[in-house]
């Protein structure tokens, strides 16, 4: 779901069924516009998902201090969005693994092992490539496909976000 400030308003006088959606949904598209509404400063983005929960929040960075001098400036804008911004181009002979959600990223199983895989190994779909840890729950990252590991992104015991690049796979039958 995607509001943009302009529709703010009026979405939230929007009071017919939205093509499409049923009573669960409108529920929710209130409930965070509700939300929305209620948090202080500007947001940059704020992220719900609804199978498995999820709700991220994140404020835009302040250029200058607050109006009020409480420490918490009011709100001014919103951004919702359900996908991550889009990155960088991936070159077409690569496929770019992402993080499914917000954590910390672990390129081995434990502190004194080494990494599930390194650049120039050959890996097979279904192969863990790595782990993100997200409240204490460790979730494998595994590959979609067949391919040569042709560059890690991020460092072990990195924080990582929803949909950020972890590294990138070249097809097994291309060159390298």
């Amino acid at each position: 779901m995607t509001v943009r400030p302009g529709e703010l308003a009026q979405r939230a006088e929007v009071t017919g069924p939205t093509t499409g959606e049923d009573d669960e949904v409108r529920s929710l598209r209130e409930d965070v516009l509700q939300l929305a509404r209620s948090l202080p400063g500007d947001l940059r983005r704020l992220t719900v998902r609804s199978g498995d929960s999820s709700i991220e929040i994140e404020w835009a960075a302040e250029d200058r201090p607050p109006a009020d001098g409480a420490g918490v400036p009011g709100p001014r804008s919103l951004a919702l969005a359900a996908d991550p911004a889009p990155g960088p181009e991936v070159p077409t002979d690569l496929t770019a693994v992402h993080a499914p959600l917000v954590g910390t990223f672990y390129a081995a199983p434990a502190p004194e092992a080494g990494p599930f895989v390194r650049v120039g190994d050959e890996v097979e779909a279904g192969q863990t490539l790595g782990i993100v840890e997200a409240m204490k729950l460790m979730n494998p990252i595994v590959a979609d496909e067949a391919g040569v590991v042709a560059e890690v992104v991020v460092g072990d015991a990195e924080s990582v976000e929803y949909g950020q690049v972890l590294m990138y796979l070249r097809s097994a039958g291309d060159p390298r």
